[in-house]
């Protein structure tokens, strides 16, 4: 029997396997353009893929923000430099601008006014003209004339809601201290409208109504007697004396002098008077004690301070307390009644504050 031998490079069908042909070297000149124009296409590619906003960020990284700091003292710590270099920045600008001023002399462009909401108010058609002969008139003949003329001296009598708290009996106790001639008496339950008509046959000029809620001071009503008008106000930030630092010894039993700040409307008018009208018009400068009811924004600021003159240009004041911010919710006309009174003027918020640069008082 023969024996044939296969040759390994052939297959059993006897055809011969194709062997993998190696890849020509190409050269450098040739690889260079290969790759360049594959860097392109992917270029290409990635331009089509990525949108707009994104290769805008790629170009343009996004600002630094302290807030992104996620370690607490770190971010403070960035925050408070970041704060002291655009103080300095101010502090150079400022001393810039005062050098060129100088410079210029008589020749210097007038400060810049800023731009505040005070000085940006809207007009009022009620602004009160001192000089207005029909103002002078309403005065003459209104329910406070009868003080102003030097007829009558005001007493006052305060007093507080149903069951007071121990703070709100403090607030009143000091508040009979700023106010002379003025006395506090418990409610003991009585309603006000038969509260009125007692403080009337005892002579009293004023009744005081404070107000609390959960233990906390949050309203006052002020009636003018016998005549009226009734103010009620909204009391907030109240601070007694024991809560004020730096403050003066207790105030002595002298009359105060009254200050009455930006009551420019004929609404604000009126308030300025029922407040003018608690103290007495002749005060005892020997106490040189002020009590100042100052109207920002419609907000009234009541300080109590103490002054003493350093010499001819310097003058020293010490607050005494209390301190408070009124907000006027209504005025009624005549003595308390909430069920049948007139009302002149009441606030009515979604209307009258929809404007920041509007006000009433």
């Amino acid at each position: 029997m023969d024996i044939t031998e296969v040759p390994v490079s052939q297959d059993i069908t006897g055809k011969k396997k194709k062997k993998n042909k190696k890849p020509k070297k190409k050269s450098v000149n040739q690889e260079g353009n290969g790759e360049g124009s594959g860097v392109l296409k992917t270029e290409q590619k990635m331009e089509k893929s990525e949108p707009a906003g994104a290769a805008a960020g790629a170009a343009f990284p996004p600002t630094f923000s302290v807030s992104e700091i996620k370690n607490k003292q770190r971010r403070h710590l960035m925050f408070m430099k970041l704060k002291q270099e655009k103080r300095k920045q101010k502090m150079q600008l400022k001393k810039k601008k005062k050098k060129e001023r100088e410079a210029l002399g008589d020749k210097a462009p007038p400060k810049e006014v800023p731009k505040t909401i005070e000085n940006q108010r809207v007009y009022d058609e009620t602004t009160v003209d001192p000089e207005d002969e029909e103002v002078a008139f309403d005065e003459g003949t209104d329910e406070f004339s009868a003080y102003f003329n030097g007829l009558t001296n005001p007493k006052v009598l305060i007093t507080t809601s149903d069951r007071p708290r121990g703070r709100t009996v403090r607030f009143c106790e000091q508040l009979a201290t700023v106010i002379p001639n003025a006395h506090v008496y418990y409610r003991r339950g009585l309603a006000l409208k038969r509260v009125v008509p007692q403080c009337i046959s005892r002579n009293f000029t004023y009744l005081l109504v404070i107000n609390e809620d959960r233990k906390v001071p949050n309203g006052m009503v002020l009636c003018h007697l016998p005549d009226g008008p009734t103010a009620h106000f909204k009391v907030s930030s109240v601070k007694l004396r024991k809560e004020m630092k730096r403050r003066g010894k207790d105030p002595t039993e002298h009359s105060p002098e009254v200050i009455l700040n930006n009551f420019t409307t004929r609404l604000g008018h009126s308030i300025g008077r029922l407040f003018a009208a608690l103290f007495p018009q002749d005060p005892q400068f020997v106490g040189r004690q002020v009590a100042t009811f100052h109207n920002q924004r419609d907000f009234i600021f009541f300080r109590f301070h103490r002054y003493i003159f350093k010499n001819e240009k310097k003058v020293g004041i010490q607050e005494l307390g209390p301190r408070f911010t009124l907000k006027l919710r209504s005025l009624q006309k005549g003595t308390f009644d909430s069920k049948y009174g007139e009302y002149e003027w009441v606030l009515k918020r979604h209307d009258m504050d929809s404007c920041r640069r509007k006000f009433q008082l």
